[in-house]
């Protein structure tokens, strides 16, 4: 799945509130996110939900899963997993087991049991804070938001800028041909 699927997200989601106890404050469920779709970058090339990334005052986040937290979109895949916010928490619908998390490949599963145990046991402002230090592709949008290329995530990671801008072109071919799929 090349495109943004909210089933998907609500999936990786999921991962992160069960691995909390059931329920995860806001902030960093959404910094989980995004470290694990860089994360999975990194290591894979492709991001896990393919969001559109955007710089907020809190940091980087993925956008449409942002607006699936905040009640802004109807995401009928994402309420399967994840209940209405309550306050700053989210918590679980329904029981967590990896045969249940069917849209997520082992190596993505792998991804987000990486980043769990790096980040899983800061707090949403330590966390905020670690991706304000340590993800040079946010840079502070005084108050509002805007787009993060993938091409800068990668730059971020390390890559040289012609295979930064190869690896966003892939990422974007990819959602080209699904876009061409589904309107079929």
């Amino acid at each position: 799945m090349a495109m943004f699927d909210d089933r998907k997200a609500g999936q990786v989601a999921a991962f992160f509130v069960n691995a909390g106890g059931g329920q995860l404050d806001v902030l960093k469920l959404v910094k989980l996110i995004y470290l694990a779709d860089r994360e999975f970058m990194n290591r894979c090339g492709l991001p896990i939900i393919f969001d559109r990334l955007v710089a907020m005052p809190h940091g980087p986040v993925n956008s449409r899963t942002y607006e699936c937290i905040q009640g802004a979109v109807h995401c009928d895949g994402w309420e399967e997993w994840i209940a209405d916010r309550q306050g700053h928490a989210v918590t679980l619908r329904k029981q967590v087991s990896r045969e249940a998390l069917d849209e997520l490949s082992n190596a993505e599963i792998e991804t987000l049991q990486s980043v769990w145990q790096q980040f899983g046991a800061m707090g949403k402002w330590e966390i905020r804070d670690w991706t304000h230090d340590h993800c040079a592709e946010w840079h502070d949008p005084d108050g509002s938001s805007r787009p993060i290329p993938y091409a800068d995530v990668f730059r971020a990671l390390g890559r040289d800028d012609a295979t930064a801008e190869e690896s966003a072109e892939g990422i974007e071919a990819f959602r080209r041909i699904d876009r061409l799929f589904a309107s079929l």
